[in-house]
């Protein structure tokens, strides 16, 4: 956890907290979507939070290289979520309700491993895949626009 969030924890302990969050989309050249298993073992977009200071876009291709191995570079941003569906409780009972904003992102370089820290595996599926997989809650929001990004892209 970086200090900046331990310093708040020590103040206001497990109680619900706002943070900025971003997550990449990539898609392989066969329309696959990559997709990282985090913790509970729910499949999502390589992603994580904000430092304090940080430009987003830059936490979004740091966040795709440390998760997954993988250089990519942001083509803008496909939208930002937030609400109900973007909220956890860690198993040590901090709160957080993530605001993210989801970056379409072109694979540079690499080949996708993870860091098994926070990603235990890593994958590129598609779409009739990606329906049978225990999904982080906030993904099935998001599809949509992901493919929809990913189409125009293709164009």
């Amino acid at each position: 956890m970086p200090a900046h969030l331990v310093s708040i924890r020590e103040r206001i302990g497990h109680d619900l907290i706002v943070l900025p969050a971003v997550a990449a989309c990539i898609f392989d050249d066969n329309g696959r979507l990559l997709l990282a298993r985090h913790d509970y073992d729910e499949w999502g977009l390589p992603g994580g939070g904000v430092k304090p200071d940080q430009v987003p876009v830059e936490a979004v291709v740091e966040q795709a290289e440390e998760e997954v191995g993988l250089m990519t570079r942001s083509e803008g941003i496909i939208g930002v979520y937030g609400g109900p569906q973007c909220r956890s409780t860690y198993r040590n009972g901090d709160q957080v309700s993530y605001v993210i904003t989801v970056y379409g992102c072109v694979l540079e370089s690499g080949a996708p491993k993870p860091d098994d820290d926070e990603v235990s595996a890593v994958d590129f599926f598609d779409w009739e895949e990606i329906q049978s997989l225990k999904l982080m809650e906030w993904m099935p929001v998001v599809l949509d626009d992901l493919y929809s990004w990913y189409a125009r892209r293709a164009r």
